[in-house]
């Protein structure tokens, strides 16, 4: 029987500041390193699932959940030959603070071995379009929280001084050398100390918070071509490889999910 690969789905729910999805199967495509501003809770069905932090290079198998936080740096190298399936749910930090009391939530543990929590997260993955799906997967979290979360808030959230100078000119030209002229700084010195400070490359940083801007012009009904161009990429082409490269779905997918 042929194998289907890089089938991925992406959906958008109503819900909890905005429920997103990713559904994986069989996916050859590695992501490279990047942030989200949510809370990403993978189940791994298929295949091991790698992930590369800045400072170490974890392994979870399948059966198991892999959590990173938000604004955490991280890589997802796939298996090109046979691929990896997992499913994704990516929660908004102010949810899971919610759940917690109004305390800010961290995980220690990226990788997690609770079959039980597998499992409810895995119906959940089955059944996201019932209209029970927001108070079953509250309770969900709330488990997770109560079993593996801590009262803490990750340290590098907080957008620091490079970072929050790129932000401002992400629709612009990036040009490594005139960044790092605004600091007085030479392109090495500057390269090495953006990276000590997100953990990326100012080009990663930069195509990924064009990302983030584009997603936000989709979902306000603004069309690709014009998306493109308002988030910074030159041309829609250029927009539609880097997004899949980053979220694993084209902007078309996205739009329409």
């Amino acid at each position: 029987m042929t194998v289907v690969k890089n089938h991925n789905t992406f959906h958008k729910l109503p819900i909890l500041d905005g429920l997103e999805l990713l559904n994986a199967q069989n996916n050859t495509v590695s992501f490279p390193y990047h942030t989200h501003d949510t809370f990403n809770i993978a189940l791994i069905l298929k295949h091991t699932f790698d992930t590369k932090l800045t400072n170490k290079y974890l392994q979870a198998p399948a059966g198991t959940l892999s959590i990173t936080n938000p604004f955490e740096v991280h890589a997802t190298p796939c298996d090109g030959k046979t691929g990896n399936s997992f499913f994704t749910f990516y929660i908004a930090p102010d949810v899971m603070k919610m759940i917690n009391n109004n305390n800010d939530v961290f995980f220690d543990h990226k990788i997690i071995y609770d079959e039980q929590l597998f499992r409810e997260f895995y119906f959940l993955s089955q059944n996201f379009e019932s209209i029970e799906i927001e108070k079953a997967l509250l309770a969900v979290l709330e488990s997770l929280i109560r079993r593996w979360g801590k009262n803490q808030k990750f340290k590098n959230s907080e957008i620091n001084l490079f970072s929050r100078f790129l932000e401002d000119k992400i629709s612009e030209k990036f040009s490594l050398e005139a960044a790092a002229k605004s600091f007085g700084l030479d392109k090495y010195k500057f390269l090495r100390l953006f990276k000590y400070e997100t953990g990326m490359t100012p080009n990663s940083y930069v195509i990924l918070k064009r990302i983030e801007k584009s997603k936000i012009l989709l979902n306000d009904g603004i069309d690709l071509a014009d998306a493109a161009i308002e988030s910074g990429f030159y041309d829609t082409a250029h927009f539609c490889r880097k997004f899949k490269e980053f979220t694993g779905v084209t902007p078309l997918q996205y739009k329409i999910s």
